[in-house]
């Protein structure tokens, strides 16, 4: 299938995932699912993490969150060291600089949390400078709480 196709119908759905997946393996004569998987680029990617954030306070955090880096963008300031080369401001801020390292904060829909994700193609070590950078954006605002237990890794 064509990369610019697009696939599925706009929700996640086993079969066609495994349909997909018969269609790499044919599309690829001779190689296994581990080989088509070795082959797909590395990356580092954090769990999600949920900081508490009461549900009629969490829109507006992500309202300012989101106001923070669309200014820094403007002004030409750096994340985690690097220019940011996109902003996609649906349903929250994620970031991503020069590298194609990201971070993402966003509104949970059904819990009084924020979700927080933090990915980089580069190396574990760049994955950690993005939640280094977007966790202090967060601490600016007192009613953001602890994270739950899945930020443990990166705040160890």
């Amino acid at each position: 299938m064509p990369s610019h196709e697009t696939f599925g119908r706009g929700y996640d759905d086993g079969l066609v995932s495994a349909i997909a997946i018969c269609e790499m393996l044919d599309h690829a004569p001779g190689k296994s699912m581990a080989d088509l998987k070795d082959a797909l680029p590395k990356t580092w990617s954090s769990p999600t993490m949920s900081p508490h954030c009461a549900d009629e306070a969490k829109y507006g955090v992500v309202d300012a969150v989101v106001k923070h880096f669309e200014t820094l963008q403007q002004n030409g300031g750096k994340v985690a060291g690097q220019n940011i080369r996109d902003l996609v401001t649906v349903n929250g801020v994620r970031v991503t600089v020069e590298d194609g390292s990201w971070g993402l904060v966003r509104a949970s829909s059904n819990k009084p949390e924020l979700v927080v994700v933090v990915e980089s193609p580069v190396s574990e070590q760049r994955m950690r400078d993005m939640f280094e950078a977007m966790d202090p954006v967060l601490r600016t605002h007192p009613e953001v709480g602890a994270y739950n237990q899945g930020a443990i890794p990166l705040l160890v």
